[in-house]
């Protein structure tokens, strides 16, 4: 496959990963079945890592080696690093990637479904069996992990995580940084505030506040994260 997609386009794209932990691998994976991208290296802050291996790609070493590969003339990256309620760091790594002036690759797996009338931001992580209905919003740098169903309308705001399985039904909002659990459902046009966390398995019938963790069948709110919860108005 990479060496059609050479042929066709006549070169191949360099890029390096950013988090070489379980997420990475998907990522791997993904970007081999698109074809296309030369997978150079990557990157993590544990520095006990360096000179090992993730599926035969070498770990470089931290952060501090973007800065020379972006000169040696990579121009590409993907953040392999996942989210589970906190995407603070997630966030960290697309914000270097923007300074350094990477190019974020799409990483929508060939059996996602995406509606051709959805609008994706930058650096995208579609994953297989996910589906992206008709004139929905994905935010820049999200994730929609493998099986989630993310339905006609919804806006999904930066550096959200739809985690695997969970369902949002129509018209749903869920503004940026916030997480959505694995196996969750929210009903539609519900509303999740900025950096509020769905747990696992909720079935969310009402808005949840920024920064508010919930949980349960009703979800009702079990705690909030590290931020505090704005005083303004944010629907």
């Amino acid at each position: 496959m990479e060496v059609e997609y050479f042929l066709h386009e006549g070169v191949m794209k360099k890029v390096v990963g950013l988090g070489a932990g379980g997420h990475c691998k998907v990522l791997i994976e993904v970007l081999c079945l698109l074809g296309g991208y030369e997978i150079i290296g990557l990157t993590d802050i544990r520095e006990e890592l360096a000179g090992q291996k993730i599926r035969d790609i070498v770990i470089l070493g931290g952060d501090q080696v973007l800065a020379d590969l972006k000169e040696n003339g990579i121009h590409h990256a993907f953040i392999g690093l996942g989210s589970t309620g906190d995407a603070k760091p997630r966030k960290r790594l697309f914000d270097l990637v923007q300074n350094l002036n990477f190019q974020l690759v799409r990483a929508i797996h060939p059996q996602a479904t995406v509606s051709p009338s959805a609008k994706i931001g930058a650096g995208p992580t579609i994953l297989a069996g996910a589906v992206v209905n008709a004139e929905a919003r994905i935010g820049t740098n999200a994730i929609i992990n493998t099986g989630a169903v993310v339905e006609h309308d919804c806006v999904i705001g930066d550096h959200v995580h739809v985690a695997t399985g969970a369902r949002l039904a129509s018209g749903v909002r869920v503004d940026s940084m916030a997480h959505i659990g694995a196996g969750a459902t929210v009903r539609q046009g519900i509303v999740i505030g900025e950096g509020a966390v769905v747990a696992i398995g909720a079935a969310v019938v009402a808005d949840v506040v920024p920064w508010t963790v919930v949980g349960g069948v009703p979800a009702h709110p079990i705690g909030t994260t590290t931020e505090i919860i704005p005083p303004r108005t944010w629907h």
